[in-house]
This record gives structure tokens, sequence and C-alpha cells, in this order.
């Protein structure tokens, strides 16, 4: 069950129906520690899709133990500008996050998520 709501989740997010997304984030959601509530997160979303125009979210593992959602989730895109603190400037960049929630009253209510730099600075060094 979690395991369909988190592809059903991760196909809200690419397919960016922001108005969907309180099905699947609490109002008040928190993102490594930060409270975001849903209007933040929401926030943080559209800021991620300005930022990376081409952005899609690609589940390469998955595993749940509720209320636990743990995902490593890969990325290949191109950020406009600065990612992370590193100068992209629209370069294509291939990446990992690792990423744990926790699941309350049937929502994303708490996010950990840690993205892979130096898979990154690897890339834009060469």
């Amino acid at each position: 069950m979690l395991k369909a709501f988190y592809r059903a989740y991760i196909d809200c997010l690419n397919r960016q129906d922001w108005n969907e997304l309180g099905r699947y984030v609490a109002d008040d959601a928190r993102h490594n520690g930060r409270p975001l509530g849903l209007s933040g997160y929401r926030s943080m979303l559209i800021k991620d899709f300005e930022d990376i125009p081409d952005l899609r979210f690609t589940i390469d593992r998955l595993a749940c133990e509720p209320p636990l959602i743990a995902a490593r989730l890969l990325f290949d895109c191109s950020p406009k500008g600065n990612f992370l603190g590193l100068r992209i400037d629209g370069r294509r960049i291939s990446f990992a996050e690792n990423v744990f929630y926790e699941v309350r009253n049937g929502k994303i209510a708490d996010v950990f998520s840690v993205i892979d730099k130096a898979a990154i600075e690897d890339q834009i060094a060469k």
C-alpha cells in the first residue's frame, strides 16, 4: 500500500500537479528538520522545477516499512545557473538522492533527504 502511495506521489511531482500535492503531503510537513508545511513544500518543489526545467524523479530503489518509506531517486537533468552551490549553467548532470519519509495519517509528514553532491562535483570537474 505504501509503495503504491509513493509511486502516485512521484507521479504527482513529475506531472507538477501542485493542486494534488495535498493528497500526499501533510499540512505540517517538515523537510530535513525545517517546518515547511504544505505550502512551503509546494514552493520548494516549484522552485526546483524552475531551476531545473527538465527535472524528473525516477525511483531506483524503494523500501517500505510503515510508517517509513526509503527511496533512492535518480536524476539526469540540466540545472540552470547554480545547483547546490556548484556552477552548472545548463550542463547535463546525473546524481542520486537518498530520502526517508515518515507517513502519518496517510500523508508525508517528515522528509530527510541527502543528494550525492560528490557525484556532481566529479562530473563538472571533467
